[in-house]
């Protein structure tokens, strides 16, 4: 029988062990569901109760436009090397460890300016498990080899590429872009940052059935 959502439930409730803090990363290529289970599970997971678990995103370690525009990257963003993978990993490392200070503040990304927010994001120290999503988290060059050691696990997104390419010009296109701008942007920028994740999905704990993700939509 596949997982279910509620199964991802009790598998994310289990991993913080011992009073440690725990850290569940879930990966994918762009616009395969990622974001969506990861807030719904950390809505479940919280309850109406006491929130012990904290969402905190990869995309708020995009580089800025003026620096990715002075590296010559600007049109490429979304690529491993426009991320700021060493300080993402770094994050990381301080999530995972017991907390000595009251709220760690993280970046966020905000989706209409498309820019990087710093101190968007509070951890509280009551926090034991820590839920971080994003593309590359199972990427095993440069800065990025530094990301997997720091997760507790890891879990790959996928759906069917037509569907997932379907769902990426959507998004593009809710945000500002005409529809002949979203599907070039996916075909120059998205697809090629979409094999590299891909090719990644062996090195995750699991993999999580497309049921699943349907049930977390509906």
């Amino acid at each position: 029988m596949p997982l279910t959502f509620d199964d991802l439930v009790l598998r994310a409730r289990a991993l913080p062990r011992g009073g440690r803090r725990a850290v569940l990363g879930i990966a994918g290529s762009p616009g395969a569901g990622k974001s969506t289970l990861a807030e719904h599970l950390v809505r479940e997971l919280n309850g109406a109760g006491v929130p012990w678990v904290a969402h905190v995103p990869m995309d708020g370690f995009h580089l800025a436009d003026i620096e990715l525009e002075r590296l010559g990257r600007r049109d490429r963003k979304g690529a491993p090397d426009t991320f700021d993978a060493a300080g993402y990993a770094a994050l990381l490392r301080r999530l995972r460890e017991e907390p000595a200070e009251d709220v760690v503040y993280a970046p966020g990304f905000e989706r209409v300016l498309e820019q990087p927010i710093a101190g968007a994001i509070p951890v509280p120290a009551t926090a034991r498990l820590i839920v971080t999503e994003g593309n590359y988290l199972l990427l095993d060059t440069g800065a990025w080899a530094r990301v997997r050691p720091e997760l507790d696990e890891v879990w790959f997104c996928e759906l069917p590429e037509p569907e997932r390419v379907r769902r990426l010009v959507a998004r593009h296109e809710q945000f500002g872009k005409s529809h002949e701008e979203a599907v070039a942007w996916v075909r120059r920028s998205d697809e090629p940052n979409a094999g590299l994740v891909a090719a990644t999905r062996e090195r995750a704990d699991l993999v999580v059935p497309e049921s699943a993700l349907r049930r977390v939509e509906a």
